[in-house]
């Protein structure tokens, strides 16, 4: 059985985490403050989740998605991750992040900036245009006309390959935006952003999208 790990325990994480169990994946899943603050949460997820510190959530799982604020990211180890398909669920808030000069300048996405800290992982953008509460409740079975599409981007096809299938088995279509460069397309403040659409609708609201710096 494949095993996810999930690091933050707040609203995507938690809710990635009750999408994977609901459809027989293993979690692993860990917060800046202990297992023993994640009781409740594994209780509620039942079974097939557990509790564990950063590390051994990344060294036990096939796949890692990083939910924790930008801000954080430089607080995450590097070298458990080697190897690892990493899902980066974060968006740019300046008022959570402070400012970020690469970003407020559009000289790099939050993507880039997790693959940078993470430089022997394979980064894959994903979950970052959903609201986390319907990340459970939105699949659709493949094949349904009002199936809800979810992009992703990467610089690795495997690793692509490995989130489009388990965004797949959540009940999700997949839109491959390409490389982490053009992951900007569905972040905050885009047409995308937080909107349910169907595959061929996602195409159409990040065919022309604009770039506006942040400053």
């Amino acid at each position: 059985m494949t095993t996810i790990g999930i690091i933050g325990s707040g609203n995507i994480g938690s809710n990635v985490a009750r999408a994977a169990v609901e459809h027989e994946y293993e979690v692993l899943i860990a917060n800046s403050r202990g297992p023993e603050t994640l009781q409740d949460l594994v209780r509620d997820l039942g079974k097939s989740a557990s509790a564990a510190t950063v590390e051994e959530v990344i060294r036990k799982s096939d796949m890692v998605l990083v939910a924790i604020p930008l801000k954080a990211i430089d607080d995450l180890p590097v070298e458990p991750f080697e190897d690892k398909v990493v899902m980066d669920a974060n968006n740019y808030y300046p008022e959570r992040d402070g400012r970020i000069e690469a970003l407020d300048h559009n000289e790099s996405t939050t993507s880039e900036l997790l693959q940078a800290r993470l430089p022997y992982s394979h980064v894959v953008k994903a979950f970052n245009n959903i609201y986390a509460k319907q990340i459970p409740t939105d699949g659709l079975p493949k094949g349904d006309q009002n199936r809800r599409a979810l992009p992703i981007a990467g610089d690795v096809p495997h690793a692509k390959a490995a989130v489009a299938g388990f965004l797949d088995d959540l009940g999700f279509d997949v839109l491959d935006l390409g490389h982490l460069s053009g992951s900007w397309r569905v972040e905050r403040d885009t047409p995308a952003y937080g909107k349910r659409a169907t595959l061929e609708e996602l195409k159409e609201l990040t065919r022309d999208v604009e770039r506006v710096q942040q400053v």
